[in-house]
């Protein structure tokens, strides 16, 4: 820092002697030769070493876009296939759910159906036993009245006669005689 203030000081002391400071305006043609010459050099150093690196490295960039272009264009593609595959297989999936519940209905329909009938075939066979068992006590019972109505029709005709009538032809006459009052 402090030699660039003593560099500026000389030069000050430089101007002050050689006369008027230069303005941006005045031409110095030693000063434009002399950035020609620079601006060449340079330029043919960067057309010469750098342009190629620099073009290398560009093209390199635009072939690494191009590729993962072309990479996320075909990504893009196998989204959009497995997409629409995603899609169908949830569509494949709703039918088959609603064709399995279509199925599971008219399962349980035909079971409830089955159940109904067989409940009212036990039913049926349940009171045809019953009427089979009251038909059959009926029987009995009309066998043990008719019983009880021919020893009590024999005690109340051994009675009237004042003779005991227990032979199996006077049963029978009794016997027939229930019959034919019941056909009546």
């Amino acid at each position: 820092m402090v030699l660039a203030t003593l560099l500026l000081l000389q030069e000050a002391e430089h101007a002050a002697e050689a006369g008027p400071t230069p303005t941006p305006f005045d031409v110095n043609l030693g000063l434009i030769f002399w950035t020609w010459v620079v601006f060449g050099i340079l330029l043919v150093g960067l057309w010469k070493f750098a342009w190629p690196g620099i073009l290398k490295l560009t093209l390199e960039r635009e072939e690494k876009i191009k590729a993962q272009l072309a990479e996320a264009e075909r990504l893009n593609a196998e989204a959009k296939a497995a997409l629409a595959e995603g899609q169908r297989l949830q569509t494949e999936a709703r039918n088959s759910a609603q064709s399995l519940m279509a199925e599971a209905k008219a399962a349980v329909e035909k079971e409830r159906a089955s159940a109904v009938e067989k409940i009212k075939a036990d039913q049926d066979a349940l009171l045809e036993r019953t009427r089979r068992e009251i038909a059959s006590e009926k029987d009995k019972a009309i066998a043990e009245l008719r019983r009880e109505a021919v020893d009590l029709a024999l005690g109340a005709a051994a009675r009237v006669i004042g003779r005991r009538l227990d032979s199996e032809a006077d049963k029978q006459i009794v016997l027939d005689y229930l019959a034919k009052v019941e056909t009546h």
